[in-house]
């Protein structure tokens, strides 16, 4: 699977949940960035990797991956609504040292990403948080098996009236 489908099966959540909230032909771009930065703080709350006075440890693998695939549903919902669809080329993203500076380049591309609202910063964006995934350990096959479940679980909330 690529990108490609990832796309496909966000255009139809996106769709339902515009459709169920009267949310259609509505610009939503600012939402969904604000709702990409929430994710991005619970997924470094989850890693702890800031929480230079506190013992306790990071969170089990299954959040931290379940917290991770909510930015990647953000992701592709902006690359939708503003019809970045392409592939993401690997070697545009940044890969910092530590999981913080990489958290902290991550907002700091989502900040400017939502000024400029151009292709190639999306791209990096994109690149940027698969680099991130990568430094949390995550293959790229196992984000997608986490965002198909995560997906069909949106889809269920939907029909729930989450």
């Amino acid at each position: 699977m690529g990108l490609k489908e990832l796309y496909t099966m966000q255009k139809k959540l996106d769709a339902k949940i515009e459709e169920q909230h009267g949310l259609d032909n509505r610009d939503l771009v600012d939402k969904k960035m604000l709702a990409l930065l929430v994710e991005l703080g619970e997924l470094a709350n989850e890693t702890r990797c800031f929480k230079f006075w506190s013992v306790k440890p990071a969170s089990e693998r299954s959040v931290i991956l379940e917290e991770y695939v909510d930015g990647v549903h953000f992701l592709l919902s902006v690359g939708l609504t503003l019809g970045y669809t392409d592939e993401i080329p690997s070697e545009v993203g940044t890969r910092t040292e530590s999981l913080t500076d990489q958290f902290l380049v991550l907002y700091d591309l989502i900040s400017m990403f939502r000024v400029e609202k151009q292709e190639e910063p999306f791209q990096v964006l994109f690149a940027t948080y698969v680099e991130l995934g990568e430094m949390l350990g995550f293959s790229w096959k196992e984000v997608e098996e986490a965002y198909m479940e995560k997906n069909l679980e949106n889809h269920k909330r939907q029909q729930q009236g989450y």
